[in-house]
């Protein structure tokens, strides 16, 4: 009979201690191990396991390499983010060139992620000034196809009309 082994550790400890070591930059895990008075060999048993996501049971997808950053999804994105937040300097620059993404990029991710919904930016503005062209168009569009609308209706009852005509002259000649 096989027995489970019961971690000492809570699962938020062991979170943490695996986050700190996967943005740990130039430290070595020894270092990180060290820092959180743990075995070395218990956070690399840790590390071998794959992450997974919460509420479900599928592995973390690496970030897509060769992929126009403008196609990531947000959850790649944020992912990004993760991995690259407790990097800083020439470490950042090299996980950067290593995913083919820019710093500026990770900013503007930051910067879209932090922000408050309700804040306005610049290109909130011109997003909201773009729309409220396009409804004034919209509303143009909608009139002129209501008045269209109505002079086929017109037209409609006018053919009507003389057909009704046509037949109650045709009924008096006889």
């Amino acid at each position: 009979m096989t027995r489970k082994h019961q971690s000492p550790y809570a699962a938020e400890f062991k979170e943490q201690a695996l986050a700190k070591a996967r943005q740990r930059g130039t430290r070595t895990l020894e270092s990180v191990a060290n820092e959180l008075s743990m075995s070395l060999g218990t956070l690399k048993q840790w590390l071998k396991v794959p992450r997974k996501k919460k509420g479900s049971t599928q592995a973390v997808e690496p970030l897509p390499l060769g992929v126009s950053t403008s196609a990531w999804t947000a959850d790649q994105r944020m992912q990004a983010l993760l991995e690259s937040y407790a990097l800083s300097g020439t470490a950042l620059h090299a996980w950067c060139r290593e995913k083919g993404l820019f710093e500026h990029q990770l900013t503007q991710w930051r910067d879209g992620f932090c922000s408050p919904a309700g804040s306005v930016s610049p290109e909130s503005r011109e997003s909201k000034a773009a729309l409220r062209e396009l409804q004034g168009k919209c509303d143009l569009l909608q009139r002129d196809l209501l008045r269209k609308d109505r002079a086929l209706a017109e037209a409609a009852a006018l053919l009507v009309l003389q057909k009704k005509f046509r037949a109650l002259l045709e009924g008096e000649d006889r």
